[in-house]
């Protein structure tokens, strides 16, 4: 009887999440219930969870002190289950800082279809020296987010004509940063054990995003 089991569930567990000819957005990776490595698998891709050791920026920071400053001052009066908060106040004003030290490309609600399954709006793409995908974590649900995090960054491995090794990105809240980063040769995606905190590790944070997009940090 447990052998029969270990079979049947090991044939559930073949059986495809993706149906043919079906066509599916990013949002639609967000909304599935299923394990995110089950999900990258469909892609042929991995998923690792390990700490990621980001390198930091040691460029002077000279809008630092004002934004944190703008973010403590607002958050006592900021609902963050209103997506729209979270992503005008909090996320936006940190990738603009980011804009203004990189001097960097910012695409926002950027459209990309690779395939019907591989296609959406990115949230905020990036792109200097090197490129970097934000996606705001929908309903504040982190671990939904990352999953549809890591499908867009396979999406921008088949679309980009980079020759860049890994590529990079980023899910947030708001107040809740998390990265990962994508091997193109090992077609493995890892995500960051570190979590960034809002006000809290702003720069630290900021360092990272900087660091990831110039050429020498």
């Amino acid at each position: 009887m447990l052998k029969n089991s270990i079979i049947n569930y090991a044939a559930m567990s073949k059986t495809p999440i993706l149906k043919p000819n079906y066509s599916y957005t990013f949002r639609s990776y967000f909304e599935m219930s299923f394990e995110p490595e089950d999900i990258l698998a469909e892609f042929g891709y991995s998923l690792k969870r390990s700490s990621l050791n980001q390198k930091k920026s040691t460029i002077e920071l000279d809008r630092l002190e004002n934004l944190k400053s703008r973010i403590e001052e607002s958050l006592p009066y900021i609902s963050l289950t209103s997506e729209a908060a979270r992503r005008e106040l909090l996320i936006a004003p940190i990738l603009l800082d980011v804009v203004h030290y990189t001097q960097a490309q910012l695409r926002i609600e950027y459209p990309l279809i690779v395939t019907e399954q591989l296609k959406g709006s990115l949230d905020y793409y990036l792109h200097a020296d090197h490129k970097l995908l934000v996606v705001e974590a929908k309903n504040a649900d982190l671990a939904r987010g990352f999953t549809q995090l890591a499908v867009e960054l396979i999406a921008i491995d088949a679309w980009t004509d980079s020759q860049e090794a890994n590529l990079q990105g980023a899910v947030s809240t708001g107040d809740i940063w998390q990265f990962a980063l994508l091997n193109r040769e090992s077609k493995q995606i890892t995500q960051d054990l570190n979590l960034y905190r809002v006000p809290a590790d702003i720069n630290d944070l900021l360092r990272i995003l900087v660091a990831i997009l110039s050429r020498y940090g």
